[in-house]
């Protein structure tokens, strides 16, 4: 097995067991406040600082690491040290100055991400903006250090970042319902964002890292930096905007819209920071080195091996979603404050989403495959085009599907940046695999198809004959996961799909190893 797979599997394994813990930060949320004026203020006020610092901090890694290795490769560890602080600092301080202008600047800024809040909702969101916006300087701040242990090769401290991270907030969640006090959970929430630098932090030390007091705009490299950061920010920031749009048009609905659309997305991001979040992380660097190097034909095959890897894991899991929608909420869900009536907007909204959970995986995965170019132009303009089809969407399937039209309209907005991606990157060089790529899409589509028929089937089976009350719908649901996937994989495996081969191979000799 090459060193790009273990370190992708030892990623996702890592990555596994925080997202494990994340999305149970939001089945305790959910139990908590359900999809109530709460949960709506308190998931608001902390989308503010995560959108406004998510995005810088998301474009730094983009441009970080290949600048790294540049600096590396012309001054070694002192220089590429000197190019990791001046970076970390100019970050702390620009990070600063946009923390105490969020706090003077609160109202306006809750305004514009939750256009439709009055009165005391509005109240209460204004102030746990005040108290969880610093949360966003760590968030920066970490990911400048994690950049840097990714440029290490260690990916596993990266990827248990999030642990500290979920536990001090579900820990603040429960306290502020045993305590009654609803602030609990904003401080807990600063105090957690903040853990993920403290965490990584001693790790990039073991790994060389020595801090400096070192600020200097000047150096030709933050220059170099800020040139390529533009179009990479605007790219990242079209994400952004889109998910506040879908919560500024979201806050003009009915109470619990907002929870609605978040714990849904929720569910959908978890397979994409599971997987292809570790993919991305890992086949960056690694396409980076390729490209300066000039190694087309390995650059192809990677980006050919990473895209079917993604089309693979993706698409049963989205028809999987579609079809499982109600129970998979009601079971991970439906409990103390979350009520039917949560269970209902929330499914509906998962639905809609999971239609474009491909797209948002292969978004990420194209992106990096142009950023290893160097090219960071192209996925800011074809994410811009996206965003305003994006909001187009929204404003008009809002009136005839409510929240669900959000959810719907952010698919297709992403299913063609897709499409817009794969031309551009055929522009950019020629062939990379397209045909590869689309055997594999239908194979995989027709897998899933049938998949899907039998575990809707299945699930219809089981629940009529255990009922839906938690354990026996538990077992329904559990059951007819693991027949569907079953099912799935023994299709892909007689359709003799290379990326399944490498997989049953490797397996088949670790069996030969052990016997």
């Amino acid at each position: 097995m090459s060193k790009a797979a273990k370190a992708t599997i030892g990623l996702m394994a890592v990555t596994m067991l925080s997202k494990f813990l994340g999305f149970g930060r939001e089945l305790v949320l959910g139990a908590a406040y359900g999809a109530t004026t709460y949960s709506d203020v308190y998931i608001t006020a902390m989308n503010i600082p995560n959108t406004l610092f998510t995005i810088i901090g998301t474009a730094l890694v983009t441009t970080f690491i290949p600048l790294y290795f540049e600096n590396h490769s012309i001054g070694g560890e002192e220089k590429a040290n000197y190019f990791v602080n001046n970076i970390f600092n100019i970050v702390l301080v620009f990070g600063v100055l946009v923390s105490i202008l969020g706090i003077i600047f609160a109202e306006p800024l809750v305004t514009v991400f939750a256009v439709g809040f009055k009165g005391e909702k509005f109240r209460l969101t204004v102030e746990f903006t005040r108290i969880m916006i610093f949360g966003g300087l760590f968030i920066a701040l970490s990911k400048v250090i994690a950049s840097f242990l990714q440029a290490k090769e260690n990916f596993v401290v990266t990827g248990l970042a999030g642990i500290p991270f979920n536990i001090i907030i579900i820990t603040s969640i429960i306290a502020s319902v045993y305590f009654d006090n609803i602030y609990i959970m904003a401080i807990g929430t600063l105090l957690g964002m903040a853990s993920q630098l403290l965490y990584q932090y001693p790790f990039a030390h073991k790994k060389g890292y020595k801090y400096k007091p070192l600020f200097n705009l000047k150096d030709e490299y933050v220059k170099k930096m800020i040139w390529l950061l533009g179009p990479v920010f605007i790219g990242v920031g079209v994400n952004q905007v889109n998910a506040v749009v879908d919560r500024t048009l979201a806050s003009t609905l009915v109470d619990g819209s907002i929870s609605a659309l978040n714990y849904a997305n929720r569910l959908n991001g978890f397979v994409i920071g599971l997987f292809i979040a570790s993919i991305a992380a890992v086949i960056y660097p690694m396409l980076s080195k390729l490209s300066s190097d000039n190694n087309e034909e390995k650059f192809t095959e990677s980006v050919v091996k990473s895209v079917n890897s993604v089309i693979l894991l993706v698409i049963p899991i989205s028809v999987g979603a579609i079809v499982l929608a109600t129970p998979i909420v009601r079971v991970l869900f439906e409990r103390g404050a979350f009520d039917t009536r949560a269970t209902e907007m929330t499914s509906i909204a998962l639905v809609f989403y999971s239609l474009g959970m491909l797209s948002f995986g292969l978004r990420d995965i194209l992106g990096k495959v142009f950023y290893s170019l160097q090219d960071t132009k192209t996925p800011m303009v074809n994410g811009a085009i996206a965003m305003g089809m994006n909001i187009a969407f929204n404003l008009v399937l809002i009136n005839f599907m409510g929240h669900a039209g959000l959810a719907f309209g952010t698919s297709l907005s992403a299913t063609i940046c897709i499409l817009l991606l794969f031309r551009s990157l055929k522009k950019k060089i020629g062939y990379f695999g397209q045909d590869k790529i689309v055997k594999v899409t239908m194979k995989s589509l027709l897998a899933a198809i049938a998949m899907g028929i039998v575990t809707f089937y299945s699930y219809k089976f089981l629940s009529g004959m255990l009922g839906i009350k938690l354990i026996g719908d538990m077992i329904s649901l559990f059951s007819s996961i693991f027949i569907g996937a079953l099912v799935y994989f023994i299709l892909i495996i007689f359709m003799k799909i290379d990326e399944v081969k490498i997989i049953t191979n490797m397996v088949a000799k670790k069996f030969k190893k052990i016997n």
